[in-house]
């Protein structure tokens, strides 16, 4: 049975990011009427920081080269770290349970949101692989930061999270994919006003986008 894991981190209800995470899922959940579907919302019930018990399981697992990720748990061996195992457990099971894992993240500050990142912290062990799973990224950014734009070397966001899709994940190439609407601040800036149709354009492109791959995934 096909499983979807959709997380969303925007800080906003209504926001573009949102709108790309739920046109994927719905048609993913069209195609797939009899799939599992999680969705976990980072902003509104965000996941915790990471704290010393949990860098000590980390340490464990790294000096014990436990590369299963069904073992990690034998790290725990203080109360301490069976408390930060209890908030692992049910963050990492899902993850683990998806083929196709859904991040709904927009640009904050040129990178991801923080609620993102300490969720990423909390299920990420060293050598752990997450081959063969399909990661989709959809998020929209204030401005223009596409190949051969002026802001391409700020961009953080995406160059971040492919870079930690394939170094900690071993997930890479076609099995991470990005899907981001653009220049949304030309809707509030007067400075960007001239930019609307392009925004408008980079929007409908990648709703497009995001239903035809929802939709097509098996």
């Amino acid at each position: 049975m096909a499983a979807l894991l959709h997380l969303d981190a925007s800080a906003r209800r209504a926001s573009f990011s949102r709108e790309l995470g739920e046109a994927f899922a719905t048609a993913w959940r069209a195609a797939h009427p009899d799939g599992s579907y999680v969705h976990r919302d980072l902003a509104a019930t965000p996941v915790p920081h990471i704290g010393e018990a949990w860098t000590e399981l980390c340490d464990h697992v790294l000096a014990h080269q436990i590369t299963d990720i069904g073992r990690y748990k034998e790290a725990v061996r203080t109360p301490e770290q069976e408390a930060a195992w209890a908030v692992v457990e049910p963050l990492l099971a899902e993850l683990v349970a998806a083929d196709v894992v859904l991040i709904s993240a927009p640009m904050y500050n040129y990178s991801i949101p923080s609620a993102l990142k300490a969720w990423l912290d909390q299920v990420t062990f060293p050598r752990m692989s997450l081959a063969g799973r399909k990661f989709v990224v959809v998020g929209a950014r204030g401005g223009a930061y596409g190949p051969g734009m002026p802001r391409e070397p700020y961009d953080h966001h995406e160059r971040y999270l492919r870079h930690f899709f394939a170094g900690h994940y071993r997930v890479e190439g076609d099995d991470a994919v990005f899907l981001t609407t653009e220049l949304v601040n030309s809707l509030i800036d007067p400075a960007l006003t001239e930019h609307r149709p392009e925004h408008e354009r980079s929007r409908a492109a990648a709703l497009a986008a995001a239903r035809s791959l929802g939709g097509g995934l098996r």
